[in-house]
């Protein structure tokens, strides 16, 4: 009988910190959306998203965040394409070909990369890779998107990385010792029966890993140039929504148009790192069924 009110003492605890969580996030989201709607007094919604033109200073102001949208989605989507394969590699590296000592070795090390401040990231991009960018293809500035794009791939590999390894690891063993008895070489197992396996848990992973790179605030406020206007190269100086709001947060009067703005841009943000959740969700979901249909 006291194991017995030892776990539901235990449960009650559980409970009461997940509703704890559940509250202080739907508080943090209520006060979000009252503080950025006011805006939609002054501007229409339309504008607001459409807008080209992001100046919260001028007589009359502008707040069209276009420029600040496709910002966050270029920079996201060229680090995508740069930390997605380097992400996944590098697991099934870890996983799959390297010794156990190597694995030892190089795993804690990119753990370790998870855990950088993303300041230092950023003073690294703005001091030695903005230098370096702009004399070696001799551009006006090295505080660009491509820069900004280096910087968030280098925050997201570790997360893709550590995830995807997990999943691959949980791929069973009978799966692995069918194909080799079929014949397939280590390659080809890999390739035809370890990936498939594990696709939703690396489909989650890098969803993740993008949704921590559209969301990050320091590395783009230092390496993207913070110009919001809309970029036509990889070179363009670019102004995410995330670093807008710490840029500008500090000059904004508290409850003029211009700080509910601000917030508004919050509100879009939360509803882009939602949707990338939700997204990972549904694909950890769908493909999780058809693994355990193939078994």
């Amino acid at each position: 009988m006291r194991r017995q009110d030892i776990d539901k003492g235990v449960q009650s605890v559980f409970l009461l910190v997940a509703l704890f969580s559940i509250t202080a996030l739907s508080l943090i989201m209520v006060f979000l959306f009252l503080e950025g709607i006011p805006i939609f007094e002054t501007v229409s919604v339309k504008d607001f998203v459409f807008g080209k033109y992001w100046y919260p200073t001028d007589e009359p102001a502008d707040f069209g965040i276009m420029p600040l949208i496709l910002g966050s989605v270029y920079v996201t989507l060229l680090a995508g394409m740069i930390a997605i394969p380097l992400g996944i590699m590098t697991a099934i590296y870890l996983a799959e070909i390297a010794s156990p000592r190597v694995a030892e070795i190089v795993k804690p090390i990119v753990e370790l990369l998870a855990s950088m401040p993303s300041v230092v990231i950023g003073f690294f991009g703005m001091v030695v890779v903005a230098p370096f960018l702009q004399k070696l293809f001799d551009i006006p500035v090295g505080l660009n998107m491509f820069n900004a794009s280096l910087m968030l791939a280098f925050m997201a590999v570790p997360t893709i990385c550590s995830i995807s390894e997990d999943a691959i690891f949980s791929v069973p063993t009978a799966l692995k010792e069918a194909s080799f008895a079929l014949g397939a070489t280590h390659n080809e197992t890999i390739i035809r029966v370890i990936i498939p396996a594990s696709l939703s848990g690396i489909c989650t992973a890098v969803i993740l890993g993008l949704s921590r790179a559209i969301g990050e605030t320091m590395v783009v406020l230092m390496a993207a140039g913070g110009a919001a206007m809309l970029p036509t190269s990889i070179f363009d100086p670019v102004r995410p929504l995330p670093a807008s709001i710490a840029a500008e947060m500090a000059e904004a009067p508290f409850g003029s148009e211009h700080y509910h703005a601000l917030f508004a841009i919050g509100v879009v943000l939360f509803v882009f790192t939602f949707g990338f959740n939700l997204i990972a969700d549904y694909i950890s979901h769908k493909f999780r069924q058809v693994g355990e249909a193939s078994l």
